[in-house]
């Protein structure tokens, strides 16, 4: 359980606030109006905080990426509608740039 002080009490008393956080393996959460503000703690939590949402995103990512992966192959070429090549035949067609664009 953490400790809670007011913000006004914490700016008095801070340098006590670290050591009880340093030395003491406390958690102080600062309050403004009852509501909690921020959080005081140790170094050391604060890596093992940080460290176990390095985990949860890695966990995350694979999942992410398999997602993906499956979707794309799920995507299989399909022929062309009729029609569609003489709608578009300009477009689709190779133009061989030495004989001026014109068509074959």
């Amino acid at each position: 359980m953490a400790y809670e002080i007011p913000v006004t009490q914490a700016r008095a008393e801070l340098a006590e606030l670290i050591n009880r956080v340093v030395y003491g393996g406390e958690r102080v959460v600062v309050t403004r109006h009852g509501k909690p503000l921020v959080a005081l703690v140790s170094a050391a939590d604060l890596e093992r905080l940080e460290e176990s949402e390095r985990l949860a995103e890695d966990a995350a990512q694979p999942a992410a990426e398999e997602q993906v992966i499956s979707t794309v192959s799920t995507v299989r070429s399909l022929p062309s509608a009729a029609g569609e090549r003489s709608r578009f035949g300009i477009a689709a067609e190779h133009r061989d740039p030495g004989r001026g664009g014109s068509r074959h």
